[in-house]
């Protein structure tokens, strides 16, 4: 039997998913324990600081060597910017380097928080867009902004569900859900997720797939947190194809009533004399 996950991919850009989970691969507590976490998430797309990699060495640098072999798709992503013209740069040097075209785009706007800059998260879509790349874009949970950015040439837009790494959940389901209905390409929920049941929710409301890297990397078993992801991922997104009950204002039998033990006695039964 064809396990029903298979015949449902994650599609990015032509390019066929079987996991939903996009894994991080920062602040692990070692390159083996990465890896271990890497193998127990099933992930197939990695994403990585490109100001993190020896860009005149990819293939020798200390990060993506844990990497060579596996059949994984590079996400550099363009952390660190502040402006659209320093993200232009960054992927620039990121598909100079080999790494190839996708890219996702994180400018912050506020170092204390680290929100995504809007505006220039805009620019830097439409730019990277024209030169031919895979923008997937780091995004604030606004239905608009996601709206335009799909506009400019994304190829999937990326949602936070909270303030990264604060691993406060979905703050906003709601704005969730609606840019989950109204997207032509896929929703990947990214920042802010805290454990797997953020993540089983966000898929329930309609996402397409979760990044996560912080509260599997600082988790107290990374590994095991990683299968948690997985399996949770997958779970939500099971839930969402099968359709919940809708919600009710009061309570509802799950059997009838009628004919049972329990049934209500008639109104006037055993009353009055004869």
């Amino acid at each position: 039997m064809i396990d029903a996950f298979e015949q449902d991919p994650l599609i990015i850009a032509g390019r066929e998913l079987r996991s939903r989970f996009l894994f991080g691969t920062g602040r692990f507590p070692s390159p083996a324990v990465l890896q271990q976490a890497l193998e127990a998430s099933g992930a197939e797309v990695i994403t990585f600081a490109v100001r993190r990699v020896n860009l005149e060495s990819a293939e020798d640098d200390s990060v993506l060597q844990h990497f060579d072999g596996k059949r994984m798709a590079y996400l550099p992503n363009t952390s660190g910017a502040r402006t659209a013209e320093e993200a232009l740069r960054i992927a620039r040097l990121a598909r100079e380097a080999g790494l190839g075209n996708w890219i996702k785009v994180e400018i912050s706007g506020d170092v204390r928080t680290l929100l995504p800059d809007p505006i220039e998260t805009l620019r830097a879509t439409e730019q990277l867009a024209r030169e031919g790349f895979v923008v997937l874009p780091y995004t604030s949970d606004d239905p608009m902004l996601c709206r335009r950015l799909e506009e400019a040439g994304a190829a999937a837009v990326m949602p936070g569900g909270s303030p990264i790494g604060t691993g406060l959940g979905l703050l906003n389901p709601y704005n969730l859900g609606l840019i989950a209905e109204q997207a032509g390409v896929p929703v990947i929920v990214d920042a802010g997720i805290g454990s797997p049941k953020d993540a089983a929710e966000a898929m329930e409301l309609g996402a397409d797939g979760i990044l996560a890297n912080t509260p599997v990397a600082k988790a107290q078993d990374p590994v095991r947190m990683a299968r948690a992801f997985k399996l949770a991922i997958e779970a939500g997104r099971l839930a969402r194809l099968a359709g919940r009950i809708p919600k009710k204002k009061y309570a509802s039998a799950s059997s009838d009533l009628a004919g049972s033990l329990y049934e209500p006695a008639a109104a006037g039964r055993g009353g009055g004399a004869g």
